[in-house]
């Protein structure tokens, strides 16, 4: 049997007034992305024929937030109640289809779960329950003996029967599309709160003959909402609680897993040791063995097998090697690539740079626009100087440079293979391959055939 099309429909038109936010409430955050951007991933995972998402307060800033998403946007000018909300898809949905109804406020909302009650409404409606042991404010799943549902009653409008039941409404649910045309088309607003409650149509569904069921999850946070900060911050360390417990099901080394921030998605592979305060955004990929200290930032980079992150390294848009060593107090900006077996140190800055094989910085430098060849040693205090103000310049360092202590590299600049620079040096002119080279004061020299001190043998 061929399997029924299926057009989703996300409620997000709510200002979230308890927010106290200017933000529509859809667009603020659970690890690293709004909340409706999960909700829209947990849809298109479903393969859908259609996304059509409701939208409210806000609707221009949401709407930008997804622009390049294949979505059917859909406007509710006037907050009317939920059944009001629905309605506004009416003209978008294919008659021939399911119908799933999400919450654009449900960040953790779960794809196989709502792949089952999908799976389940063919002919009938479905809806997501859960038992709650103070069921105040929530509606009622009202079922008959044979454990078929016959109602939803608002908790303002339940009797006092009504409100000792602890099973209740979600909002998220599913069933044929011609019929739920039908039963929006019955709804009205004589109630207690004067609005067009969806949840009125079970009761049409029942007078017409169809099954009403309901699915109990036992994942209560799989179907909670969003409505105030307190909120947020309780589902992002659900949240980030789940992201810990698939990291150490991965064989992933946490030496403390309520202190890691997965803001984006961390690839990690076996024997990964992660230290406690991490935060992890965008793309991250961790290769095998790799070791991350402390209190690290790592964003949208990639880190490969056997190479230690000391502790407080920020690094953003960037890529290192094989065994190599980054840190402590290390920063590496956008463009950065390091090779394997490259040393950047403690209050180093790396920046549009390429670093070679077996190179090193390891004190109190900062390296912007410039390619380094291997087994290069840039000294402490040394500075690229990049910027002249108003525009950017490359420095090349070649192969097995040595640059001394608290020099400048004024680039444009080309530092000749095997070549030295004294300690203290400013170089503005390109300098020749395997010599020395010191400016001090006015002068500068080179000094052919110069050999390095060698290492005395004790």
């Amino acid at each position: 049997m061929a399997k029924t099309p299926l057009n989703i429909i996300i409620l997000a038109a709510g200002k979230g007034t308890r927010m106290r936010s200017n933000q529509p409430k859809v667009l603020h955050q659970v690890g690293g992305k709004a909340i409706l951007a999960h909700v829209i991933a947990c849809a298109q995972s479903l393969n859908p024929e259609k996304v059509i998402v409701i939208y409210g307060y806000g609707g221009e800033q949401v709407q930008a937030a997804f622009a390049n998403e294949q979505i059917t946007w859909v406007e509710q000018k006037e907050q009317l109640g939920t059944g009001h909300a629905v309605q506004q898809a009416v003209p978008y949905l294919d008659d021939d289809t399911n119908t799933l109804i999400l919450l654009g406020d449900v960040p953790l909302v779960d794809a196989a779960s709502c792949e089952q009650l999908v799976a389940a409404s063919q002919n009938k409606m479905v809806i997501q329950s859960f038992n709650k042991p103070d069921p105040t404010g929530y509606g009622r799943i009202i079922r008959n003996q044979q454990g078929l549902v016959t109602a939803i009653v608002e908790h303002k409008d339940a009797n006092e029967l009504q409100r000792q039941v602890n099973e209740v409404n979600t909002g998220i649910m599913a069933m044929p599309s011609r019929h739920l045309k039908s039963w929006l088309a019955r709804l009205s607003n004589e109630n207690a709160q004067k609005e067009y409650y969806l949840t009125d149509i079970v009761g049409f569904a029942v007078e017409d003959g169809i099954d009403v069921s309901a699915a109990v999850t036992e994942d209560e946070w799989s179907v909670t909402g969003v409505n105030s900060k307190q909120d947020l911050a309780l589902i992002e360390r659900v949240h980030q609680h789940r992201n810990a417990a698939a990291l150490l099901q991965q064989g992933v080394m946490l030496l403390d897993p309520a202190r890691i921030d997965v803001r984006g998605e961390l690839d990690a592979d076996q024997d990964v040791e992660i230290d406690v305060g991490c935060i992890f955004e965008g793309k991250v990929i961790l290769g095998e063995g790799v070791k991350v200290g402390a209190y690290c930032v790592i964003k949208d980079a990639t880190i490969e097998a056997g190479t230690t992150i000391a502790p407080y390294t920020h690094i953003l848009e960037a890529s290192v090697g094989r065994n190599s060593r980054v840190g402590p107090f290390a920063r590496l900006r956008p463009g950065t690539t390091l090779a394997a077996q490259t040393h950047v140190g403690n209050f180093v800055e790396l920046k549009n740079a390429q670093v070679d094989v077996g190179s090193k910085i390891n004190h109190l430098s900062y390296v912007g626009d410039a390619v380094i060849g291997q087994k290069v040693n840039i000294g402490a205090g040394t500075i690229t100087c990049n910027y002249d103000g108003a525009n950017k310049f490359k420095t090349v360092i070649e192969d097995n440079v040595f640059v001394g202590s608290d020099t400048q590299l004024v680039a444009p600049v080309n530092i000749g293979k095997g070549g030295t620079i004294a300690a203290g040096s400013t170089i503005t002119k390109d300098t020749p391959a395997d010599a020395l080279t010191l400016c001090r004061a006015r002068e500068q020299k080179s000094i052919a055939g110069w050999q390095r001190p060698q290492k005395i043998k004790k």
